[in-house]
C-alpha cells in the first residue's frame, strides 16, 4: 500500500489482489464521513427522524410479517 498526500487530496494506492468488495464498503463508510462531517445537529433530531423512518417502513411492510 503507498499513500501519497497532495496539496489537496490523500491517494492511496492498492494491489489489485485486495478484496474490491471490501475497499468498496470502505470507501462508502469515507463518503459518508465527507459528507455528514459539517453537519451539526442535536441526537433527538436523529432520533425522531430514524422514528419516522421506521415507522414508515413498518406502515409498507407490516403485512409481510403479520398474517
Amino acid at each position: 500500500m503507498i499513500v501519497e498526500r497532495t496539496n489537496n487530496e490523500l491517494i492511496i494506492r492498492l494491489p489489485a489482489t485486495v478484496n474490491a468488495v471490501e475497499i468498496q464498503d470502505l470507501l462508502n463508510y469515507l463518503r459518508y464521513q465527507e459528507l455528514t462531517s459539517k453537519f451539526t445537529v442535536r441526537q433527538n433530531e436523529v432520533d425522531k427522524l430514524a422514528h419516522q423512518v421506521n415507522q414508515g417502513w413498518w406502515k409498507r411492510n407490516k403485512d409481510k410479517f403479520i398474517k
